[in-house]
């Protein structure tokens, strides 16, 4: 059996399948739990995947509690990734270097983002930065 691919989704498509059902983000969560792939996440992600939402949650019309039940649903199907080590800084926004930490703790093959130009450092190290849209064509979820 073929290791899965071990992936990293930043927050802003998480946001972004939870605005619109009609969009790439929305099918990657719908299919998060596939065993070609295995979601990771850290402390660090799961407080941005919190904190981020409750923020916009009228933008999103969902309360704390539906917000609370989604983490709590990627938290079931994801690897928690303890992070050891630090490559800081290496990502052009400091706020997206633990994205990169975690991607080199967990072996990650891709960080899925829509923040490309700010996650690029991450290709030094062999991890492919795709939008939704291109993870979803690589996978051959849509062509």
């Amino acid at each position: 059996m073929t290791r899965p691919y071990q992936i990293i989704l930043d927050t802003n498509v998480l946001l972004a399948g939870l605005r619109s059902s009609r969009g790439a983000s929305y099918k990657l969560l719908s299919i998060l739990n596939d065993t070609r792939w295995q979601l990771n996440i850290s402390t660090t992600l799961i407080f941005e995947y919190e904190e981020i939402p409750k923020r916009q949650k009228d933008q999103l019309t969902l309360n704390n509690q539906d917000i609370d039940n989604i983490i709590e649903a990627l938290c079931a199907i994801s690897n928690q990734c303890n992070i050891f080590c630090l490559w800081r800084p290496i990502a052009s926004d400091p706020d997206d270097d633990f994205l990169i930490d975690l991607a080199m703790e967990c072996q990650a093959d891709f960080i899925i983002t829509y923040n490309q130009k700010d996650l690029q450092a991450a290709e030094k190290f062999g991890i492919r930065v795709l939008t939704p849209k291109e993870f979803l064509q690589q996978v051959g979820e849509i062509s």
